[in-house]
């Protein structure tokens, strides 16, 4: 159990976006009581490292202030978001190329390590799967297998995404879920 700076305010904001006081994904649980997020992954259990906990208290604090949206089901690559264009080629070298490297030949690892995380199974490409990261914002990847061609992956967000994040912290979350995923894998299929 890692402590998140988190004042009161952004703590009750975010009990009444999520509807609960424990919230739970990517296989972390957030108590909103204490200020606290733990990893729920018994592999990976620990305290979580000083990035993390920047990361999430930032991604955290700017959530809370989300205006939220019903989804609209339209998927869009991070470019198509409103100034994801300036963002797309570090966007895609830090969250969409690490996944087509490190599953490059093992979609079927993919899956098993998104569900383990919460992934829904879908059927594009050679194995594909939504993952609810913060509420309201389910992120869709997708990937192609290494056959003919060289691997290739895309991470797709619905629409109103920039409705509870900016379009930079957006980026970051699909960053965070890539690492969350191969950090996952690596714990699931090369322990002992």
């Amino acid at each position: 159990m890692t402590e998140l700076n988190l004042d009161l305010a952004t703590l009750q904001k975010l009990k009444e976006l999520t509807g609960t006081n424990r919230y739970e994904f990517l296989g972390y649980i957030l108590d909103l009581d204490k200020s606290t997020i733990t990893d729920n992954l018994p592999q990976l259990m620990g305290n979580l490292s000083e990035w993390t906990i920047q990361i999430f208290s930032t991604l955290l604090c700017h959530y809370s202030l989300a205006n939220p949206m019903a989804q609209t089901g339209a998927l869009i690559k991070y470019k198509d978001i409103p100034g994801g264009y300036a963002y797309e080629d570090a966007f895609t070298k830090r969250a969409i190329e690490p996944i087509a490297e490190v599953f490059d030949e093992k979609p079927k690892e993919l899956l098993e390590t998104a569900n383990l995380l919460g992934g829904n199974n879908l059927t594009f490409g050679d194995a594909s799967f939504e993952i609810s990261t913060l509420k309201g914002i389910p992120l869709t990847y997708i990937l192609w297998g290494k056959e003919e061609f060289p691997a290739s992956a895309n991470i797709l967000y619905d629409a109103s995404a920039n409705d509870y994040l900016p379009t930079e912290h957006l980026a970051v979350l699909g960053e965070l879920c890539t690492l969350r995923l191969i950090e996952a894998n690596k714990n699931l299929f090369l322990m002992p």
